[in-house]
């Protein structure tokens, strides 16, 4: 039995949600540093902040993953995970920026931080069964395209969200100028927007999609064998460390790419702005709340947004590249592109250079997106390409939280207080990922590589 090759719009619906995600995902990623120093964070303790994120990710995707390979209900299998988690991200995402009203119970700081974890475990809720559901309904041959389309509209997702604090400042009109600690209206309106769009986008997607049952996946033709246990049916949450101690060859192979490649991409969401700020724009070190200080943060906005926005554009490309040269060679090309791009932030005379960067940038998040999640699925149980995906989300997170743990110490101590080193490490682990990634086995290559 062969799965149904789907056409570009089918395939477009089905990962039409992740436009919301992302947009969720890139509001967060811009601005919850510059919200939580509006709330009485210094810039070495920002990283502890996000440690929230990661640890999430790190419990909840396996969780989830091995959840939804169980579940069967009249939405599907994944279709009930993701419209939770993006109900719950629409509560934090309107509740972060306004963390102010509940100062009577705790301090601002500390609930905005309680948000920042709600969203994180909402986004993780939702994002891990989107990757297994392009796995589960895509033959192999259109693989790289389900990952790539999904590439696309986290692209505009994140692009929309990046720059919509400022439009609504520069077209609109509406103020950006925080008062007595408070998150100016801009960025308050952009979180509320960016909930309505993240519930709206998960809902085409649930309408529009309809899912294989666990039964017709197992007789398809591109079924991964695999020794089925006789207590199969009695099984438990704890195989998880039974998975993860069996995981596939490549899997292994591409921990260490996903390990330095997040390593770097979390040092620069948590630094951007305070590096931004001071690097580009000449503020001094304990400057959090200027009016210059909030015009560089909308302006890291605006560059988040030409990141994602190149790596949109580049996604369409990416099938024909991988096609040509081969999934990990394409990998490898993109992450020095990356790297590059992050290291060049450092020499950029003006924020309008710093365009440019994010052009290699973006290349680089493009096929982080996409390529790994390619080479990965041929190489899955279906019968586990929920709970595989979730743990391969080990080797996203951890690296976070290891940058969360030690990032702030080394700006602090080594760095004397200067985050823009902190982007420098990131272009770094770029780098090194690129060097790892030559060692990959894709299972999938011969069909898709031509010479």
């Amino acid at each position: 039995m062969q799965k149904r090759t789907l056409s570009f719009w089918e395939i477009w619906n089905m990962s039409f949600g992740f436009l919301g995600i992302q947009l969720g995902f890139a509001l967060q990623n811009a601005n919850a540093s510059r919200i939580l120093q509006i709330f009485g964070a210094d810039v070495h303790e920002l990283s502890w902040f996000w440690l929230v994120a990661p640890i999430t990710g790190l419990v909840v995707q396996p969780i989830i993953g091995y959840y939804s390979d169980r579940t069967w209900t009249k939405l599907g299998r994944r279709r009930p995970f993701f419209l939770t988690g993006a109900i719950l991200a629409a509560a934090g995402l309107i509740l972060m920026p306004n963390a102010d009203m509940f100062i009577a119970i705790l301090p601002s700081l500390w609930i905005g931080a309680g948000m920042l974890f709600v969203m994180d475990a909402s986004f993780n809720i939702a994002m891990e069964p989107f990757r297994a559901l392009v796995a589960d309904n895509l033959p192999s041959d259109q693989r790289t395209l389900g990952f790539s389309v999904q590439t696309i509209l986290i692209g505009v997702g994140a692009v929309i969200g990046s720059w919509l604090p400022y439009v609504l400042a520069n077209w609109f009109d509406i103020s950006n100028r925080t008062v007595a600690g408070e998150v100016p209206l801009n960025l308050l309106l952009s979180f509320v927007i960016g909930a309505a769009i993240l519930v709206g986008s998960i809902l085409v997607t649930v309408f529009s999609t309809t899912e294989y049952s666990p039964e017709e996946l197992e007789k398809m033709d591109d079924h991964v064998e695999e020794v089925v246990p006789e207590d199969a049916k009695k099984s438990s949450l704890l195989d998880i460390f039974t998975d993860f101690k069996n995981m596939p060859f490549t899997m292994r192979q591409l921990a260490w790419v996903q390990f330095f490649s997040w390593f770097g991409l979390f040092g620069m969401w948590v630094f951007s702005t305070p590096a931004i700020a001071h690097h580009i724009y000449g503020l001094p070190l304990s400057d959090n709340s200027s009016e210059t200080y909030q015009d560089a943060g909308d302006w890291v906005g605006v560059l988040f947004g030409v990141y994602n926005a190149v790596s949109a554009v580049f996604a369409f490309f990416l099938p024909a590249i991988a096609l040509k040269i081969g999934r990990k060679s394409t990998h490898m090309v993109s992450l020095i592109a990356g790297g590059l791009g992050l290291l060049s932030i450092y020499i950029a005379p003006d924020e309008y250079w710093l365009l440019l960067s994010m052009v290699g940038i973006g290349i680089g998040w493009a096929s982080i997106l996409a390529m790994p999640y390619a080479i990965l699925a041929g190489s899955i149980p279906p019968r586990k390409m929920g709970v595989y995906m979730g743990i391969f989300n080990f080797f996203i997170v951890i690296p976070q939280i290891i940058n969360a743990l030690i990032g702030g110490p080394m700006v602090k101590y080594f760095y004397g207080g200067n985050p823009i080193y902190a982007l420098m490490t990131s272009g770094i682990a770029f780098l090194i990922a690129a060097l790892l990634t030559v060692r990959i086995y894709d299972a999938d290559e011969p069909i898709e590589v031509k010479n």
